[in-house]
């Protein structure tokens, strides 16, 4: 899954893609890198706190559908086999996105957000993935705010009660993400993904995001920029898929879709 944030505010790469013909174009490459499903997000989900300064701004149903409806309509007028998902909390941005081409939806509030996202993803048929670690439950003002008695139990316990919520609402396909880097501290963080094969008893495709992380710059050592921090977010993907990750969301395709190719090859042989 390559990562399209067409925002200015994101964290690793607010501003890069802003224009829609520089966002489709990235977004050929990226399919043409490997891609299976572009993820397609026009508000970022930046947390606060001394690495980042303020959290990132909220945006209105209208702000949004502007920054990535024209973006997804054109990505599909180019290429009718990529996979699209749109990555919003907003109900309304959901079932239009599905409208002009989207496959997939990626509600990192788990549909606590906008509790009708259920009932568009039901409606449209649409796969919808569930994450930890953002929503109206996780509104502390610093990372550092968050403590767990045991984060994987609790993690994966409040994505069961979610995933429950979906299917009574008639969601047939749900995946879920642990939410890496959401309202979770370093610790928490690799503990994880140390764990993360825990989390394939929830009976659900797990996707895994990693990429560019603060966690993954943390344990590199020399704690890089964003950009810098490549090899550490593929080291962190092949041991996902090791344990259980069945999609990784990541900025730089083409390098881990190889990293990840030979991992393949090594276990397939």
């Amino acid at each position: 899954m390559g990562i399209l944030n067409v925002t200015p505010d994101s964290f690793s790469d607010g501003g890069d893609y802003l224009s829609i013909d520089v966002a489709v174009t990235h977004a050929l490459k990226m399919a043409a890198d490997g891609a299976e499903i572009i993820d397609v997000g026009g508000e970022s989900t930046r947390p606060p706190g001394a690495a980042y300064g303020v959290g990132a701004q909220t945006l209105s149903v209208t702000e949004e559908l502007e920054r990535v409806i024209p973006v997804i309509k054109a990505i599909r007028e180019k290429n009718q086999d990529v996979l699209i998902s749109v990555d919003t909390q907003k109900s309304e941005v959901a079932e239009l996105a599905i409208e002009e081409g989207a496959d997939i939806i990626n509600d990192v509030s788990a549909g606590t957000t906008d509790p009708a996202i259920f009932r568009t993803a039901a409606n449209r048929q649409a796969p919808i993935i569930l994450m930890h670690g953002h929503g109206p439950h996780f509104q502390k003002p610093r990372i550092e705010d968050y403590e767990y008695d045991d984060v994987v139990f609790e993690v994966k316990r409040y994505l069961e009660e979610r995933i429950q919520a979906a299917r009574r609402a008639g969601v047939v396909t749900i995946l879920a993400d642990v939410g890496i880097g959401f309202g979770k501290v370093y610790q928490d963080n690799l503990k994880l993904l140390k764990h993360h094969a825990e989390f394939e008893s929830l009976r659900v495709p797990l996707v895994l995001g990693v990429s560019r992380k603060s966690s993954i710059g943390r344990a590199m050592g020399s704690n890089p920029p964003p950009k810098e921090r490549v090899i550490g977010s593929i080291a962190a993907a092949c041991y996902g898929v090791q344990h259980g990750a069945k999609i990784i969301r990541t900025h730089d395709v083409k390098p881990t879709r190889e990293a990840l190719a030979v991992l393949a090859a090594i276990e397939h042989s």
